[in-house]
C-alpha cells in the first residue's frame, strides 16, 4: 500500500500535467489579448481589470488561509501574462514626432514597453504613419500644463480618420545637462525649446547663463554632445542626458510651475472597454444663434459633465470654429446614444474621436 507521501507526489504530478496544459492554453489567450490591444492601441497594463480578475478568482477559494496564497499565485501568473505580451509588443510600431530623447519618444516607451518606437519629422508624418499602416499606433501631444492646447494635434483629429484610445499625462521635469567633465560653473549658455528655457527663467536668471533656442529639448542636448563645449548646457530630461551621453548638472530646474504634457494615442479603430471611462467628442454647430449653447445643453441633460471645451477655426472657413469636448462617460449606453442622436440634431458634424481612462500618468 502507496503511503501518503508517494500519494501525494502522484496527485502533484497528475495536476502539474494539467495545469502545464491549461498554463499553455492561457498564454495562448494572452496572445489574443495582445492582437487586441495591438488593434486598438492599447497598452498592456489594464490595472482595473487586473484587480477584478484578483477579486473575483480570489472568491472562488473558500480556505481563508490558502485564499492569500492563491492570490499571490494568480497576480505572479498576470506577470507571467504581461512579460510575454510584452515581448510580443517589441514589433509594436509606434510613430512619434521628434528625435530620440524628446518627450514624445519619452512618453511612447512608458506607454508601450518595449515597443519599436519609429521618430518621425512632424506631427502630421507620425499620424499619416498610422493611417498607412507604416506604424500601428501613433503617440502625440495634446496638451500641455503650461502651454495650452497643442492644436496640430487637435486639428488631426477632427480632420482625419484615426480614433483617441488612451490620454496619458507625463510630468515634465527640466534639467540641466553638460559633457561629462562639466560643472555648473563652466556653464556660460544654455540651449533648448523656448518653452523650456521660459519654464526655467528663473534658474537661468539666477545663474546669469546667456540662452539660445533649439527645435526641442533633445536636439539642444544633442547639439551640446556634438559641439564638445564645456561651457554649453542643455535643458533637457534625464532620459535624454543617458542618450547622448550627457550628465546632469542639476536636476528639476523648472521651479516657475507645474509642467505636465497630456499624449494622445491614435489608432485606426476606437477601442471600447470598461477602463476607458471618458469620451471625446468633436463636432461643427448649425450657424444658427443658440447652437452651441443647445449642444452643450443636450450634454448635460443626459447626466455628462465636460471635463475640457476647446474650440478652433475651421482651416477651410474664415470666422468659424469646430469644438473639442471631453466628457465624464462612455456613450455607448442608453443615455450616450440618445445624447448623440440629439446632437446629430444641432450640429452639422459630428464625431466621437475616442475614449480614454482618466488621469493616468506614465
Amino acid at each position: 500500500m502507496a503511503n501518503k507521501l508517494d500519494e501525494a507526489r502522484k496527485i502533484i504530478n497528475e495536476v502539474d500535467s494539467k495545469m502545464a496544459a491549461l498554463f499553455v492554453e492561457r498564454m495562448r489567450a494572452a496572445e489574443m489579448v495582445f492582437e487586441h490591444k495591438k488593434e486598438f492601441g492599447l497598452p498592456i497594463l489594464d490595472q482595473k481589470r487586473e484587480d477584478a480578475v484578483v477579486e473575483k478568482n480570489a472568491a472562488m477559494i473558500e480556505d481563508d488561509v490558502l485564499k492569500s496564497y492563491y492570490i499571490d499565485y494568480i497576480k505572479h501568473l498576470m506577470s507571467v501574462s504581461r512579460a510575454y505580451q510584452y515581448r510580443m509588443q517589441s514589433g509594436l510600431k509606434v510613430a512619434y514626432s521628434g528625435v530620440p530623447g524628446a518627450f514624445a519618444h519619452i512618453a511612447a516607451g512608458r506607454i508601450f514597453e518595449g515597443s519599436n518606437r519609429i521618430s518621425y519629422r512632424d506631427f502630421k508624418s507620425a499620424y499619416n504613419a498610422v493611417v498607412t499602416g507604416e506604424a500601428d499606433v501613433a503617440v502625440l501631444p495634446i496638451e500641455n500644463s503650461y502651454a495650452g492646447e497643442v492644436g496640430q494635434t487637435i486639428d488631426l483629429i477632427f480632420s482625419g480618420g484615426l480614433f483617441i484610445n488612451g490620454i496619458y499625462e507625463l510630468e515634465i521635469h527640466q534639467n540641466l545637462l553638460g559633457l561629462p567633465d562639466a560643472t555648473v560653473e563652466d556653464i556660460k549658455k544654455v540651449t533648448s525649446h523656448s518653452q523650456a528655457l521660459s519654464q526655467c527663467h528663473e534658474y537661468i536668471k539666477l545663474k546669469g547663463f546667456d540662452t539660445e533656442e533649439a527645435n526641442n529639448t533633445a536636439v539642444a542636448a544633442k547639439t551640446v554632445a556634438e559641439m564638445k563645449d564645456k561651457s554649453l548646457g542643455a535643458i533637457a530630461s534625464v532620459e535624454t542626458a543617458e542618450i547622448y551621453g550627457l550628465k546632469v548638472l542639476e536636476a528639476n530646474i523648472n521651479k516657475s510651475g507645474e509642467n505636465t504634457t497630456r499624449f494622445a494615442v491614435l489608432s485606426k479603430v476606437r477601442a471600447t472597454s470598461p477602463s476607458l471611462s471618458n469620451s471625446v467628442l468633436m463636432f461643427t454647430v448649425k450657424h444658427e444663434a443658440g447652437s452651441l449653447a443647445n449642444a452643450i445643453s443636450i450634454i448635460g441633460k443626459y447626466g455628462y459633465n465636460m471635463t475640457a471645451l476647446r474650440s478652433r477655426p475651421l482651416k477651410k472657413h474664415s470666422w468659424q470654429y469646430y469644438f473639442y469636448i471631453e466628457i465624464d462617460g462612455a456613450t455607448d449606453t442608453e443615455d450616450g446614444r440618445k445624447m448623440i442622436e440629439e446632437l446629430n440634431n444641432v450640429c452639422d458634424k459630428l464625431k466621437i474621436a475616442g475614449t480614454f481612462a482618466p488621469h493616468i500618468e506614465i
